[in-house]
């Protein structure tokens, strides 16, 4: 049976405090930019995606892909 490994995003000195909300929501919009400006089949992107996978509830990601697609997203993608 092969083994798994379970990573989560690097630290990153941008966010020093134990609370995650901002890099949570950076790491999604880095995720966002780089498939607008790269594609949705970009390999380059995927890091993004499992780092914001692992920091953000599912609940917020789902409300944040909802904005994306009525054009309400706070965020500067």
């Amino acid at each position: 049976m092969a083994e798994i490994e379970i990573k989560t995003a690097p630290a990153d000195f941008r966010f020093p405090t134990t609370n995650q909300t901002r890099h949570c929501f950076t790491r999604y919009v880095e995720y966002h930019r780089c498939v607008n400006a790269k594609g949705e089949e970009t390999a380059d992107c995927e890091k993004f995606a499992k780092y914001y996978r692992s920091l953000c509830p599912a609940e917020w990601v789902d409300k944040w892909n909802e904005q994306r697609e009525n054009g309400t997203f706070p965020g500067p993608l």
